[in-house]
C-alpha cells in the first residue's frame, strides 16, 4: 500500500480507502457484522487505513457496523471519515438538516454509533450553497474541533463542479474535498482540482468506478434489482455509459488488465487526487481494489514521506 498526506491535515491516508455506503443496504445487499468485519479485516491486512461513511447510510447503520468493528480493534490505526446533513428515513429517502443544533445531534449520534471519541474527517454532505454559507454552522463545528470531537473538517460536494464550496474551503477551515471523479466523469479537472491544489486541500475521489460501471462487469442492457441504487439511474443514460465503457475497455485499457484496477489507478494518477474510496461488497473486491497500487509510482505531490 502507498500513502499520501490528506491536504493540510496531518493525516496519512492509504491511496485506496473503503467506501461503506453498501453497509447501509442500498446496493442490493444486507450485511451481518461478521461480513462487515471480513471486509475491514481484509482492508487492514492490505494496509488500507481510510474508512468513509455517513450518518445517512442506513440511519447510522453503516457507522454502527464500523463502530462495532473498531471497538474490537486498534482505533488509532484507522482514519475515519463520516458526513452530516441528512436524515435517513427509508431506502433512498432522506431529509436535509444542516442546522447547527441538528448537526450537533448528528455528530453525537455518529460518535456513539462509531464507538469513538473523535472523528478524523467530518464532512459537509452534499448540501446546497445557501446552507453551506452559514457562518453559525461553521463556528459551531469549529468549537467541536476545539473540543476534540473532530480532528478535521471536510466538504463532500454534491455537484462535482461546485467551485463555490471548494473555493470557500480555507475560509471555513475545511481541509478536504470529496467529489465524484472517474474516467466517465472528469468535470472536477476543470475548476475544482486546480482550486484544491492552490489551497492544498486533500481530495477523496468517490464513485471512482462510476457506480461499478467501470468494473467492466456490466454490458448495455444490464438490469439492477429495485433494492440497488442503480435501479434508479436513467436507463438511457446507463446504456450510454456502458457503451462508453466498452469503448474505453477496448481502446484505453491494456490488454489483459482488470478494468477496475485500471480505472482506480487512472484516478490516482491525477496530481490533485489523494485517495479513491470505492465501495466493496466482499473481501475479494477489497483485494482487487487495493491492487490498483501496483500501477502507481511514488512521485505524487502528496506522497507520504516518512
Amino acid at each position: 500500500m502507498k500513502y499520501r498526506r490528506l491536504g493540510k491535515t496531518d493525516l496519512k491516508v492509504s491511496i485506496v480507502g473503503i467506501g461503506t455506503w453498501q453497509f447501509g443496504g442500498e446496493w442490493g445487499l444486507t450485511y451481518t457484522q461478521a461480513e462487515a468485519d471480513a471486509i475491514l479485516d481484509q482492508a487492514a491486512e492490505l494496509g488500507i487505513n481510510l474508512i468513509d461513511t455517513a450518518e445517512c447510510y442506513g440511519d447510522h447503520l453503516s457507522e454502527s457496523f464500523i463502530g462495532n468493528y473498531l471497538s474490537r480493534r486498534n482505533r488509532e490505526n484507522w482514519v475515519v471519515a463520516t458526513k452530516f446533513g441528512h436524515h435517513f428515513h427509508d431506502l433512498f429517502t432522506r431529509t436535509d438538516d444542516f442546522s447547527s443544533e441538528g448537526v450537533i445531534k448528528q455528530l453525537d449520534d455518529s460518535l456513539k454509533a462509531l464507538q469513538t471519541d473523535y472523528i478524523d474527517l467530518y464532512q459537509f454532505h452534499s448540501g446546497p450553497d445557501d446552507l453551506f454559507d452559514n457562518d453559525v454552522l461553521w463556528t459551531t463545528l469549529d468549537k467541536q474541533v476545539q473540543a476534540g470531537k473532530i480532528r478535521h473538517l471536510g466538504t463532500s460536494i454534491g455537484s462535482n463542479a461546485n467551485i463555490h464550496q471548494t473555493e470557500a474551503s480555507s475560509k471555513v477551515n475545511s481541509k478536504a474535498i470529496q467529489v465524484v471523479y472517474n474516467r466517465l466523469d472528469r468535470a472536477p479537472e476543470e475548476l475544482v482540482f486546480p482550486s484544491c491544489v492552490n489551497q492544498d486541500l486533500g481530495v477523496l475521489a468517490r464513485v471512482p468506478l462510476a457506480s461499478g460501471y467501470l468494473s467492466g462487469k456490466y454490458k448495455p442492457g444490464a438490469v439492477f434489482s429495485n433494492t440497488d441504487v442503480r435501479h434508479r439511474h436513467d436507463a438511457d443514460n446507463v446504456k450510454q455509459k456502458l457503451e462508453e465503457v466498452q469503448r474505453i475497455q477496448k481502446e484505453e485499457v491494456p490488454e489483459g488488465m482488470d478494468m477496475a484496477k485500471w480505472a482506480l489507478a487512472w484516478c490516482l494518477k491525477h496530481d490533485a487526487v489523494t485517495t479513491v474510496i470505492p465501495g466493496c461488497k466482499n473481501p475479494e473486491q477489497v483485494i482487487a481494489n487495493a491492487s490498483a497500487t501496483d500501477l502507481i509510482s511514488d512521485n505524487h505531490p502528496q506522497a507520504w514521506k516518512a
